[in-house]
């Protein structure tokens, strides 16, 4: 397969800075607002461009872009959020999430699905090294939405629907399946976002040990 090169296209102008402190979890997005063709296509030059072993390039990407199918496909994905709340917890309804739980703003993306603007869905096809060449590029798929002012979140599927959705889509039974992510216009703003201190998350030298900036 013949190699391209890409320059890098003038609409991603956001400095790298501000696209990555302001850069969230979005999970209601505008319907009303779709995503272009133009914008897809720049996201996923951009993934492609992310470091990987080897440059085998392992990474796939289904964009889902029809209406209908979305619809289908976020009532698995409710049906997988559910499951996994089920297994993990106990869960079958919003009603049995603990008030101030942390998956309260969660539950709102198994509701949202079905009006996603896009859906892409990432898959690996080789084995191995596969999900550590992958997911540099979905961070710079997620980075590269940001500047163009679109927003986006990281999630999963549950077992218990993969094989349905491979069936929708057509997808080959050797491809691996590693993340599903919503893309959109938000209803909402973006950052800044609060995140625990990296000097209390980060160990130097030995583990426990402080950084030079506690």
């Amino acid at each position: 397969m013949d190699m391209v090169r890409l320059d890098p296209p003038r609409e991603l102008t956001m400095p790298i800075g501000e696209a990555m402190f302001s850069q969230r979890a979005t999970r209601r997005l505008d319907p009303d607002r779709p995503v272009t063709d133009e914008q897809v296509e720049i996201i996923l030059n951009a993934a492609s461009k992310a470091p990987n072993g080897g440059n085998v390039q392992p990474a796939r990407y289904l964009v889902i872009r029809d209406r209908a199918a979305i619809a289908e496909f976020g009532k698995l994905y409710f049906e997988a959020w559910w499951a996994k709340r089920r297994d993990a917890y106990g869960w079958t309804s919003k009603a049995d999430i603990p008030e101030g739980s942390v998956y309260r703003l969660p539950a709102l993306l198994a509701d949202e699905m079905v009006n996603a603007p896009t859906v892409i869905l990432v898959y690996s096809a080789a084995s191995g090294v596969a999900a550590s060449s992958t997911f540099p590029g979905v961070q710079n798929l997620l980075l590269s939405a940001r500047a163009l002012g679109l927003g986006t979140v990281l999630t999963t599927l549950h077992p218990q629907v993969m094989e349905r959705v491979n069936a929708m889509f057509g997808v080959p039974d050797e491809m691996a399946f590693h993340c599903c992510i919503p893309l959109g216009y938000p209803r909402g703003n973006f950052g800044p976002t609060s995140r625990l201190p990296t000097s209390t998350t980060t160990s130097w030298d030995r583990w426990g040990q402080s950084p030079p900036w506690k």
